[in-house]
């Protein structure tokens, strides 16, 4: 196993010498957060420009490994619960199993095997007593919420008393272009996000930043809220969130984090609309 010390400013894929689990110090989450790439190729059907995945290509994730998956899986939670993993490679202040997440390189539900995965993560953590105890939850971009199988993923998440994180980074056709490098409509992700919290409790997650040094216009915070007002009852809340990482594609030079004061700002205008609001500066 790797000898890495985990820290908040590095969530590193291969901090425990696995393929498809990594566990990180997840300043939202609030411990270790016990992560599985379904993405080992580094690929995604989105570019974000704040991503910090290395070498990032469009595309879809490999054939995945399902029973390798399943003993990286038990292993870690072994090493995490009976091993030395706490005592020597987590600062004193995170040691405690908070959740197992699937994130990683790119857009997990990608993955034909995504649902099997979930069945997968399920048995394990009833195999270790941590069923109820550990969140299980989704982090997604929300584009493929239109296919019958990962909509039955997400099912057996909510089911399995999980949650869905799902990226919302702008409220107009041109900001998810620039940011998200995609061509989807508001009123499509709209759609998909109101159809996954009818299948699991879902969050919002957005990341706000400065970009060429300027904060995002105000038509584009407009045309977000407006985006999310019609969904505040059916929705969890809203993660907002700055840059904690380096970005490390080719916009990185361009990109600062936002202040504290205007990240609250901004939260005071989303529970306006009757939303919970949690904010990582």
């Amino acid at each position: 196993m790797s000898r890495i010390l985990l820290k908040t400013e590095d969530h590193s894929r291969d901090s425990a010498g696995m393929r498809y689990v990594y566990p990180v110090i997840s300043r939202r989450a609030g411990g270790v957060s016990v992560g599985i790439n379904l993405n080992p190729n580094n690929a995604c059907n989105w570019r974000c420009i704040y991503c910090q995945v290395p070498d990032l290509k469009r595309g879809g994730p490999p054939p995945i490994d399902l029973e390798l998956l399943e003993r990286e899986l038990n292993d870690f939670l072994h090493w995490a619960q009976s091993g030395d993993f706490m005592a020597t490679r987590v600062p004193a202040g995170a040691r405690q199993l908070v959740d197992v997440a699937f994130s990683g390189n790119g857009e997990p539900t990608s993955a034909a095997e995504f649902a099997d995965a979930v069945v997968i993560a399920e048995r394990v953590l009833a195999a270790h007593g941590l069923a109820g105890k550990l969140v299980m939850r989704l982090i997604t971009n929300g584009s493929l919420l239109d296919r019958k199988a990962v909509q039955t993923g997400i099912a057996r998440i909510g089911s399995a008393a999980g949650e869905v994180w799902f990226k919302l980074d702008a409220g107009t056709a041109a900001g998810l272009a620039r940011i998200n490098g995609t061509r989807v409509r508001p009123e499509v992700v709209a759609r998909r996000l109101a159809c996954c919290a009818a299948l699991a409790p879902t969050w919002v997650q957005t990341c706000l930043f400065r970009l060429d040094g300027e904060l995002p216009a105000e038509v584009e915070t407009q045309a977000y809220l407006a985006l999310l007002a019609p969904l505040a009852p059916v929705l969890a809340g809203v993660h907002l969130y700055s840059l904690a990482r380096p970005s490390l594609q080719k916009e990185a030079p361009r990109l600062g984090r936002m202040e504290a004061a205007r990240l609250e700002e901004m939260a005071e205008r989303v529970r306006q609309l009757g939303l919970r609001v949690r904010v990582s500066p």
